[in-house]
């Protein structure tokens, strides 16, 4: 392709920090070499400054867009060694070209510096700014002049030191110190010990070279490479392509037989312009027809029977002329027949079968052909999308398997400054002396209001930030209006276009704020003041969807803080048994039409409707990339009620059958789970087992290391934890995220509906319910539980209820007082003990949703209406007020603990605020003694005698409380002051 490709490259180079000194001096003269695709560039030299800024733009030619994600860009940073002793290496980065993103999605990204050795003495970071922008060749020279057209409108100056003159001056300068100081340096570069001799001769032998100045034959050569490189595939990124699901090795599930028949068209012996022709395909009780065509047009359509369904044992295809004026009128041009035992197989990689001429027999004309062709085969046929299935109703949309994508998700942060030259007061209203403000922003359905302030002074302030959730392709304009609290009226407003918001990737570099003229509501649109204001997307943060507890995807919204994928999530979508009847076929007889969504990530997964069967055999499998083993998939089965409509005329929703979770983390790599999974689902009228789904999952990595560095990142992304929001904001912005991703799937084509999305996205966990407040209170007591069993074991060995242990206990206190140092390695030691015994009785299935511990057995009736309830409430209010007073009894109770425990701390800081002076005075005076005491007895003698003491036998021992407890509950609290 060469410079044909139309593609350059930008990298801008714009600071460093922190580096590590190299001169000897305390400091570094850095300079930047990036290399890419065969080019080199280089920035010019920060003399004596650990912090340089750059700010300079180089330009690459990108010889092939599709090979470009394999490419790899690297900068390194070298201690210019005309300032220096020597040059040295200050740190690299590598960028892979999948993280390039085009222009107007820049945004400065800090990449720590990496080692080129075990040795290398390296620190910093390197910040950087890299896009691509796609051009004609003659438009080339205009680039800069577009881009600068098509940028934010933000009041941002051109870099003082990268002039195109001085950078042109500094390539001839450098050029000609690297030729000069080569030899002279040559012997030292060689005893350097922190640098490899090779690389550095590289470096400093190879000046820049404009693409222009490269022969023809290079470039050739060159892009022949990079062809050759570009079809070298990966074993992983093979198993990658999960959206072209012809390539999947369906491994994971079980070949169903498929009678393919492909029509292609027929000819006449004596063709009638006036007429159509149709098939019609005849198997026992199954028939079909093709679409109706004029002869000269072809249907070529594909028809996939259900091998297992069939009733017959041979294939009957018939051709039908009908008059275009009466289409009532049908005559049979003739009819073949095949024998289905003699029909030929063909599984992939084989080639399609080629369609043939095939004699239609007839009584009443002769001459007739059809050309279809006939063959045997399975899911995994690439016929098979796009074929009339008989299983799933044909050709209805609605019923045929597709993969959706969840939109890509931002945040966007808009900071109110401030507003001045407010014209307040205008028109026939008199005008408030000190009005109260507050400006309002809305970014589609959501709106979101800053404080009030009063505007006393000239120029009102607020200094707050109102977070939005943004989803590609963004809304067109944000707006933000500023109001009057004293007649609810529009002050001003103004518009500022989403796609030109500067985008950043950390809190690093703050955004350039920016004056907005504000105007009027009216049709004069008269200037009212202006607003100042800080906007920007946050690419750093996660935005999350789903509920915390079922994350899927944890990765940050900014395309150039991916990560490489560490694994490999498979799915095999087999089958279900024993569903039950969702609906009446025909008012007669229960019917069940299911399928499957399966979410992981942004990308979900909808098998075909299988029609009216309570065992359904799907036999799917999906592929998904994962980026952090603890996450998790869901997998819901559904009832199809869209691919019909109702009596009403309106759509019917989708039934829920059930659901299963699988956490990636509990799966053992590169091993097949193939298990059954009960589904329930909870109704109002109680829990319901609907049936049971079957599926086979294998999480496959090819890096332990990289499996290993995941446990010991953040969950979240760095800025999730440098600017957090507050648990409130996070649920609303949650809450929104779900909204957005409902909306947006509801919209495609066939739709992912309402139902489906929220039941899969868990979006009602926020709301009240009392099994569940009960389901979790439990949960806390198991944990409890364990506390409370170590305790009576302990409290069993005080009362010397087995005095053998007792006695053993007493030589452990002894060993432990004499020998301290064996205590930590004793206490490991035990632990690694009770792990590896405990290893063979670990789970071997993945856990599905319990519903004894969901307690879901032992809800009462109303307790399940009031979780299904919407809010607001729509029942009646007798059965809101018993609901509220139930509530209120158990807040009765919690508020009594809170109490309690609030009670205890408080006595505790009784004893140092001299609150009740005696109690404090004893106290004082004990700690006095015990400080001489301590200062007399050994500490190894107290713990000896003060464990023999606690140890000691019943017969030694007190039924009443201890003075210790009877004191401390002796002690005021703040109880007796609240009214």
């Amino acid at each position: 392709m060469g410079e044909g490709s139309g593609r350059k490259l930008i990298v801008e180079v714009s600071n460093a920090q922190n580096l590590m000194p190299k001169d000897g001096q305390g400091t570094a003269s850095a300079y930047a070499i990036v290399d890419f695709d065969g080019q080199r560039r280089r920035t010019t030299t920060k003399t004596r400054d650990l912090n340089p800024q750059w700010d300079e733009k180089l330009e690459f030619i990108v010889h092939d867009k599709d090979s470009m994600a394999s490419e790899t860009l690297e900068v390194n940073l070298y201690n210019d060694k005309k300032t220096g002793k020597r040059s040295t290496f200050l740190g690299k980065v590598k960028i892979s070209g999948s993280t390039f993103v085009k222009s107007g999605s820049e945004a400065i990204v800090y990449y720590p510096l990496e080692k080129r050795s075990v040795f290398s003495q390296i620190k910093g970071e390197l910040g950087l700014k890299v896009w691509y922008v796609d051009e004609d060749p003659p438009e080339t020279e205009n680039a800069g002049e577009k881009k600068e057209e098509s940028a934010p409108v933000t009041e941002e100056k051109p870099p003082e030191n990268s002039p195109d003159g001085e950078r042109k001056e500094d390539k001839v300068e450098e050029k000609k110190e690297e030729e000069k100081k080569e030899e002279e340096n040559k012997p030292k570069e060689e005893t350097t010990e922190e640098e490899k001799p090779k690389e550095e001769a590289k470096v400093e032998e190879a000046p820049p070279t404009p693409p222009t100045e490269k022969p023809k034959q290079l470039k050739e050569k060159h892009v022949e490479l990079q062809k050759r490189a570009d079809l070298s595939v990966s074993d992983h990124e093979l198993r990658s392509l999960s959206g072209d699901r012809s390539r999947s090795a369906y491994d994971l599930v079980d070949r169903m037989p498929f009678l393919y028949v492909r029509a292609v068209k027929a000819k006449r012996a004596k063709p009638e312009p006036a007429s159509t022709i149709f098939a019609k395909l005849v198997i026992g009780t199954h028939s079909v027809k093709t679409k109706s065509e004029s002869e000269s047009k072809d249907w070529d359509q594909v028809f996939a029977f259900d091998k297992e369904g069939l009733n017959s044992t041979s294939l009957e295809v018939s051709v039908w002329s009908e008059k275009k004026e009466d289409q009532s009128s049908e005559s049979c041009l003739g009819t073949v027949s095949f024998d289905l035992q003699e029909v030929p197989k063909r599984v992939p990689p084989d080639s399609p079968l080629a369609p043939q001429w095939y004699t239609l027999e007839s009584e009443s004309s002769v001459g007739n052909d059809v050309m279809i062709a006939v063959w045997i085969g399975t899911q995994a046929d690439e016929a098979f999308q796009e074929a009339w299935q008989s299983d799933s109703g044909g050709l209805i949309a609605e019923t045929r398997a597709k993969v959706y994508l969840s939109p890509k998700l931002w945040y966007l942060r808009l900071t109110v400054i401030q507003t001045q030259d407010l014209q307040l007061g205008l028109g026939a209203e008199p005008k408030v002396r000190n009005p109260e403000l507050y400006v309002k922003a809305q970014l589609g359905a959501q709106v979101f209001k800053t404080g009030r302030t009063s505007s006393g002074s000239a120029n009102p302030t607020w200094n707050e930030d109102l977070i939005f959730v943004a989803a590609e392709p963004f809304e067109p304009f944000l707006v933000v209006t500023v109001e009057d609290v004293s007649n609810s009226k529009a002050v001003g407003h103004t518009k500022i276009h989403v796609s030109s918001i500067e985008r950043r990737t950390d809190d690093r570099t703050d955004p350039k704020s920016r004056w907005f003229n504000l105007c009027s509501e009216d049709e004069s649109g008269s200037y009212t003041g202006r607003i100042h204001v800080r906007i920007c997307l946050e690419g750093g943060y996660h935005v999350i969807d789903e509920a915390a507890h079922v994350t899927s995807d944890v990765r940050a919204s900014a395309k150039q803080l991916a990560k490489p994928p560490i694994g490999l999530l498979e799915v095999g979508i087999r089958g279900a048994t024993n569903l039950l009847p969702v609906k009446t076929k025909d008012g007669t007889r229960g019917t069940t039409d299911a399928y499957v969504v399966a979410k992981y990530g942004p990308k979900w997964v909808r098998t075909r409707t299988i029609i009216d069967r309570f065992n359904p055999r799907w036999n799917e499998q999906y592929t998904w990339d994962v980026y952090d083993p603890c996450t998790v998939l869901t997998i819901g089965v559904f009832d199809n009620g869209r691919y019909k409509q109702g009596e009403d005329g309106k759509q019917n929703r989708d039934c829920r059958v059930g659901k299963i979770r699988v956490r990636l983390s509990t799966l053992d790599t590169n091993r097949v789970y193939l298990n059954s999974y009960s589904l329930t689902v909870l109704l109002p009228g109680g829990a319901k087992r609907m049936g049971e789904i079957e599926i086979a999952v294998r999480f496959s990595c090819s890096s332990w290391l990289s499996l290993m560095q995941a446990y010991a990142s953040p969950i979240l992304p760095r800025m999730h934890y440098v600017r957090p929001f507050g648990p409130a904001q996070q649920d609303i912005l949650r809450q929104t995220a779900m909204r957005i991703v409902t909306a947006r799937l509801a919209r495609s084509e066939p739709p992912l509906g309402q139902e489906v999305v929220q039941f899969m996205l868990d979006s009602d966990t926020h709301v009240w319910s009392m099994r569940r407040s009960k389901a979790n209170w439990f949960r806390l007591v198991t944990c409890l539980s364990r506390v409370a069993t170590l305790l009576r074991w302990v409290d069993g060995i005080r009362t010397w209820v087995h005095p053998p242990t007792t006695v053993l206990v007493h030589v452990l206190l002894a060993a432990i007082v004499l020998c301290p140092y064996l205590v930590l390695p004793t206490a490991f030691m035990y632990a690694f003990l009770i792990l590896l015994l405990r290893f063979r009785y670990r789970q071997r299935v993945p856990q599905n949703m319990d519903p004894r511990m969901s307690y879901v057995d032992m809800v009462s009736l109303d307790e399940l209406d009031e979780e299904f309830d919407g809010f607001p409430t729509t029942r009646p209010a007798e059965i809101v007020r018993i609901r509220y007073d139930r509530v209120r009894a158990l807040a009765g109770r919690a508020q009594v603990l809170l109490g309690d425990v609030a009670a205890q701390g408080e006595r505790l800081e009784a004893l140092f605020s001299w609150r009740d002076p005696r109690a404090t005075g004893i106290f004082a005076v004990l700690c006095l003694v015990m400080s001489l005491l301590f200062y007399a007895v050994p500490f190894k003698g107290f713990v000896l005698v003060g464990g023999f003491y606690y140890f000691r036998h019943p017969r030694f021992r007190d039924d009443m409380p201890s003075i210790p407890a009877n004191f401390f509950r002796r002690l005021p609290s703040f109880s007796d002051q609240i009214m």
